[in-house]
């Protein structure tokens, strides 16, 4: 049997591929177009000296190699099994029929900038020890920041840090006395943990191509195994912050049969780490990894098929209302809730979209220019029929920001918006409801968006239940936000056809009880729908503690019509957040939630639910909310309490968070604002207070180690839930998590609840 192996950066030279470019016009017509430039020229004169710099080396080597891929094959020749160091494992996934040519150049081309940006890194080749000697040298000698990128063969690795680092490195070995250490030409710390952003971006912009499972059996660098269906994207997101795993790769070959290897690329040197490989002890299988893809499929790169939706589970498919996945066009009556300030992403959103499945873009706290580059990005990906949403996070004192997130949405065309924190219905959210409103042939009134309400109080979610006010219906024909049909529909039809029952959640909550919460405001809703007379029933969903099976089982059979999940989504690769914050929401238990005042409604003492275990903002928040009821101004704090907030909340002087506070308000337009605070300590005290709560946030999502203590989460106990859920199983590792995985994980769980209770009952 023969394998082929493609060679990674550092491979790339002045003059490659010649002969091979001149054969192929097309395809490098097709890399010129992609990437902007000449990739002949790039490769064959380099004028301008690129080849050195990542970004243009990776897509320049990937063109080179996948053509030197394609001539072998043209020989008539065809491997069994295929890999590649690094970058050389897209050419051998798209020798393996995974994705066609455009693709592999955009995917490396975008890999190339992400990795590239990455600086402030440095690597170094250490031969002659094996990689547990080197990894005890740098144990030993206090480099906890450098990491082993790459397990060559038994007597070379790749070592990767800090670039002030490796010099330590290099002493280290040096002291040793044996083996040597050789500084690599690089600016960046490949596969390893310092290129965990660009990993995590990377993974984002994967989620928007299609990616087939490979036709030949490819050895992957991160688990030195056959790729397993539906993990190419996985990955390759995980590929880059993680080692290569090259000596383990070549015994995997070993231990399939392969007997002749083949190398493709500008200059050998994966020949002779086989030849290691093959004249050393082999080592033990790690797994019993499922039987490869048979060796005879034909090797080519096909058009690539929609990755599409996981076949529906009929048990699940039947939980819920039937109505309701006809209008959603969802394969399950299960939507993911939006999450503050773009949490819940672009990525996350089109994952969903591609596996039938529906999610809200966390635009909520989202300045305006990044809602458009959000919703443009998803429209682009899912087209002008995706299935999404908008969260819409009300605003007690500026409806500005909500009239124009509704503009945004019009704009685009998003047909369903979850309108979330609202304590009443607003104009902003009729004008979107009923836009595009109409009588139908037969002359019933029909709407064509949808608004989402999450309520917790019957109050309120008698609002959503009636039709628009009156008063705010003629104020919008009135003023042109809506024409004089659209009015008349919105007298007829309630303002919200679903609404959402939020019981003890992540976020904003009033701490609910779901037991009690759903037939409550289920039976409200039957009221006001014979009061009304409505020509369509209105759907009930269930939201909050929902990180189980049984919990969702639980939730229809309260007569649930759909549910929504939060935390559960927080903890997945897709959700834009940081690292960090996916570490410690992976290690929590359902008591590890506590409860602190929302940022946003400080002043009304609204609460959030919020992470507790590994932080302190709830019991720092709690008391600064205790402070300001306390007290009419900053002035009125004794020094003591001021100093511990200047050292433990806001790191600077209380006068200096006020200049900081002021300057933001008036650079938004907010002179209301500060002309208020200059007029009333009180409300200065609160606006100092508040920005205490959207640093914590950032300080969350960007995963800075100096604020750790701040971290503001938003989360409720059922991510505790589905941590106990998950234990012990490959979802125990959020990178695993995927947010559509989690979804069937549920609802096809929740199936089997049901089945497994009724057929108890039955027998009892």
């Amino acid at each position: 049997m023969e394998a082929w192996v493609f060679t990674g950066q550092g491979s790339q030279r002045k003059g490659m591929g010649a002969g091979l470019l001149e054969r192929y016009p097309e395809h490098c017509a097709t890399a010129d177009r992609v990437l902007g430039r000449s990739v002949r020229e790039l490769c064959l004169q380099d004028p301008d000296g690129l080849l050195g710099l990542t970004r243009y080396a990776q897509p320049a080597l990937f063109v080179v190699n996948a053509l030197g891929c394609l001539a072998a094959r043209e020989e008539g020749a065809a491997p069994d099994f295929l890999a590649g160091h690094s970058l050389g494992e897209y050419v051998a996934l798209f020798a393996a029929g995974c994705f066609d040519f455009e693709t592999g150049v955009r995917l490396v081309a975008r890999r190339g900038e992400l990795m590239g940006e990455a600086g402030g890194g440095g690597m170094a080749a250490v031969v002659g020890l094996a990689a547990e000697q080197v990894a005890a040298l740098l144990a030993d000698g206090g480099l906890t920041e450098v990491d082993i990128a790459n397990h060559n063969s038994a007597t070379q690795v790749v070592v990767a840090g800090p670039a002030e680092a490796i010099p330590a490195v290099r002493e280290l070995v040096r002291r040793h006395g044996t083996g040597r250490c050789v500084p690599l030409n690089v600016g960046t710390a490949f596969h390893s943990r310092h290129m965990a952003d660009a990993a995590r971006r990377f993974a984002r912009f994967l989620v928007g191509f299609r990616l087939a499972d490979p036709q030949l059996p490819v050895i992957s660098n991160v688990t030195a195994e056959p790729y397993r269906p539906g993990t190419v994207a996985e990955l390759l997101g995980r590929q880059i912050d993680s080692p290569v795993r090259w000596r383990e790769s070549m015994h995997e070959l070993l231990r399939q049969g392969v007997s002749e290897l083949r190398e493709i690329g500008p200059a050998p040197v994966l020949t002779a780490f086989w030849e290691t490989a093959r004249n050393e002890p082999r080592l033990p299988a790690r797994s019993a990894a499922p039987p490869p893809p048979a060796a005879s499929a034909p090797l080519r790169s096909p058009a690539v098929p929609d990755r599409g939706a996981a076949d529906p589970d009929p048990g699940a498919a039947a939980l819920g209302s039937a109505e309701f996945r006809r209008d959603y066009g969802l394969r399950y009556a299960y939507l993911a809730g939006g999450m503050f300030r773009g949490v819940a992403s672009t990525a996350l959103v089109v994952r969903l979209a591609r596996a039938g499945l529906m999610g809200y873009f966390g635009a909520g706290g989202l300045a305006a220019p990044d809602v458009r580059r959000g919703l443009g990005t998803i429209r682009a990906e899912l087209g002008a029929d995706g299935a999404f949403g908008v969260n819409v996070l009300h605003s007690i004192d500026e409806p500005g920001p909500e009239e124009r997130l509704v503009d945004l949405c019009l704009e685009y065309g998003v047909r369903f918006v979850e309108a979330a924190a609202f304590t009443g219905v607003t104009p902003a959210l009729v004008r979107f409801r009923f836009t595009g409103a109409h009588r139908d042939a037969d002359g019933r009134p029909t709407a064509v968006r949808h608004v989402l309400a999450k309520v917790s109080r019957p109050e309120v979610a008698a609002e959503f239940l009636a039709p628009a006010p009156e008063a705010v219906v003629a104020r919008l024909v009135a003023a042109g936000g809506l024409t004089r049909e659209e009015g008349e529909v919105a007298r007829l039809l309630p303002v919200s056809a679903d609404l959402c029952v939020e019981a003890d959640s992540g976020g904003h909550t009033d701490g609910g009880v779901a037991l009690t919460l759903v037939p409550s405001l289920g039976r409200l809703r039957d009221e006001l729908a014979a009061r009304y007379g409505y020509p369509e029933r209105v759907r009930v969903g269930a939201a909050g503690g929902l990180g189980s099976p049984e919990a969702v089982a639980a939730a229809f059979m309260l007569g649930a019509d759909f549910v929504v999940t939060g935390s559960v989504n927080q903890c997945t690769p897709e959700a834009d957040t940081s690292d960090a914050v996916k570490d410690l929401l992976a290690t929590l238990d359902v008591q590890d939630t506590a409860y602190a005042p929302a940022g946003d409604l400080f002043e009304l003492g609204a609460r959030v639910q919020v992470v507790r275990k590994g932080t302190l903002f709830a019991a720092r928040a709690n008391r600064l909310h205790q402070l300001y009821r306390q007290h009419g101004s900053l002035a009125e704090l004794d020094e003591a309490t001021r100093r511990s907030l200047e050292r433990t909340c806001f790191r600077r002087p209380l006068e200096q968070v006020w200049k900081e506070t002021r300057e933001y308000f008036l650079g938004i337009g907010r002179t209301d604002q500060v002309e208020r605070a200059e007029r009333d300590p009180k409300h200065l005290m609160a606006l100092v207070f508040r920005s205490y709560f959207a640093r914590s946030n950032s300080a969350a999502r960007a995963g800075d180690p100096a604020e750790r203590a701040n971290y503001q989460i938003h989360s409720g106990p059922a991510i505790g839930a589905f941590n106990r859920l998950v234990h012990g199983t490959e979802l125990a590792d959020w990178r695993a998590r995927h947010v559509d995985a989690v979804a069937e994980l549920l609802m096809r769980g929740a199936a089997r609840t049901v089945r497994e209770r009724f057929a108890a009952l039955a027998r009892d």
